[in-house]
C-alpha cells in the first residue's frame, strides 16, 4: 500500500468509528497490508485484496479474553 492509499483508509476509518486518534501505518517490508492503532495501541491489520480486477480491503482485529476483563 502506498502513502496515499493508507491516508484514504485512515480517513475512512476515523469517520466510520468517529475516532480521530485512529492511525493507519505502513508495515515494514509488507506492501499488501497496514497496521491500525488507536493512540499507540495496536488493534489490527488491514489487508489489500486486488484479485479479479476488484480492489477491496479487509480489517482483521483479534480480541483476547483478557481484553474483555475490567
Amino acid at each position: 500500500m502506498d502513502r496515499n492509499e493508507i491516508k484514504k483508509l485512515e480517513a475512512y476509518l476515523q469517520r466510520k468509528f468517529e475516532l480521530e486518534n485512529l492511525k493507519v501505518k505502513a508495515r515494514p517490508r509488507k506492501n499488501d497490508s497496514a497496521e491500525v492503532f488507536i493512540d499507540e495501541e495496536f488493534i489490527g491489520v488491514i489487508y489489500r485484496d486486488d484479485e479479479d480486477g476488484e480492489l477491496s480491503w479487509s480489517f482483521q482485529m483479534a480480541i483476547l479474553e483478557m481484553d474483555l476483563e475490567d
